[in-house]
């Protein structure tokens, strides 16, 4: 079998410079570019497991045993791959392809998409561009009868167009993934299959969010909702709030993050189970405010948290809650109302049996002192630090220095 090389590619345009040179140079006629090299994909020459080509059909036990034959090249190429024979493994790999089309669109489909995604793993742009180019024309044929208004004459094309979606995936072409699923979306629609719409709209927004396209996955999540509030779907509606919540924050527009999570909180609020939920999207909601500059609104939310979840037991929800208010009126030279903070952050932490959360809460009280020019204060909050760290034998060096800092100063 003759052996494809792919450095053909680049060698036609080093042909086509020579060429040039030449006939300004000397008197002799151009020379004609080397013949593109033959699409791999293509079957040219007879082969031993297809002996009647294409265009003969297949019966059932053909159809299994050629199957057979080409998982067990697709396991050979993986094999030369896994050697570090990169060229002899896509040799196979394109043999493979070559003959699936005998076994329909559909096998071939998955087979394309299967090498494509290691084509592109490999950076073999020509190889990943000639199996994107093959699904590009089986698309075209697939979709041919719905163009000519004639009926559907393929019994699997409801299964071909999923498995063109994702094939394109893999040989990573997003928009002529979008293509297919949007038609698939349209098809979905007109005959009323509201289970297939929301699959669809679903995926959509997924492959928006994977490439980090957030305008049109904002815009299909809202679609999806405004779906879910139509039909009453609770749990959908949780669902699509919080997935809109999280693109918003991915795509830093925190206010409206806010929006959509003060959503959630209310539907959360009417259901004690769910209620549970509340403060750790509290201070999800806090964080959201301080990064769109609403600071009073930030302290409000995390005042919430910290006071729903502490009777609720959840300790660690109650901590972050504290730490990211203490943060927050440090930051504003709020000294007195951050000490306040701390020390009830300390009881937290002692409550939680956390040990260096009780060190760490000491230490931010012994630092805020020093600001407040409260020495002794500070000392001592240092020395309850020290007997902290004593006990797990960690950071006994820093707070017994610190310590020493302020008896120095005297």
């Amino acid at each position: 079998m003759t052996r494809f090389d792919w450095r053909g590619f680049s060698g036609m345009a080093i042909a086509g410079v020579v060429s040039l040179t030449l006939s300004v140079n000397a008197a002799e006629p151009p020379k004609q570019p080397d013949k593109f090299p033959p699409n791999p994909l293509e079957l040219t020459a007879p082969d031993p497991l297809l002996p009647g080509g294409l265009n003969r059909p297949l019966s059932e036990p053909e159809r299994e045993t050629l199957r057979k034959a080409l998982d067990e090249l697709n396991t050979q190429a993986i094999a030369k791959l896994r050697a570090g024979d990169v060229l002899g493994s896509f040799e196979i790999w394109n043999r493979e392809l070559r003959l699936r089309r005998a076994l329909g669109f559909l096998e071939e489909v998955q087979a394309l998409g299967r090498v494509g995604d290691i084509a592109w793993r490999q950076n073999l742009n020509p190889q990943v561009r000639v199996i994107t180019n093959r699904l590009s024309a089986i698309q075209t044929q697939v979709q041919r009868p719905l163009q000519n208004q004639q009926q559907v004459s393929l019994p699997d094309r409801a299964q071909i167009f999923p498995a063109l979606g994702i094939a394109y995936q893999q040989v990573r072409s997003p928009g002529l993934a979008l293509e297919v699923y949007q038609q698939m979306l349209s098809e979905a629609r007109t005959r009323k299959d509201s289970v297939a719409e929301v699959s669809l709209l679903n995926t959509i927004g997924q492959l928006h969010l994977s490439w980090f396209d957030y305008p049109p996955a904002i815009a299909t999540y809202e679609e999806l909702l405004q779906l879910a509030r139509s039909r009453n779907d609770a749990p959908n509606i949780v669902t699509n709030l919080a997935q809109l919540a999280y693109i918003h924050e991915q795509a830093k527009q925190s206010a409206q993050a806010v929006t959509y999570q003060q959503q959630l909180i209310e539907i959360y609020q009417k259901n004690p189970q769910q209620a549970l939920f509340v403060p750790a999207l509290k201070i999800r909601q806090g964080d959201n405010f301080v990064a769109s500059q609403q600071l009073d609104a930030a302290e409000r939310v995390y005042q919430d948290a910290f006071e729903l979840a502490q009777p609720l037991g959840q300790l660690a929800y109650a901590s972050d809650a504290l730490k990211k208010l203490g943060v927050l009126y440090r930051s504003n030279n709020r000294l007195e109302a951050a000490l306040q903070v701390y020390n009830y952050l300390a009881g937290v932490q002692q409550q939680a049996y956390d040990t260096y959360g009780v060190m760490d809460a000491l230490d931010q009280i012994g630092q805020i002192q020093l600001q407040r020019n409260a020495p002794a204060e500070a000392a001592k909050a240092f020395q309850q630090g020290l007997e902290v760290a004593k006990q797990i034998n960690y950071r006994v060096d820093y707070f017994t220095q610190q310590i020493q800092k302020i008896q120095a100063a005297k």
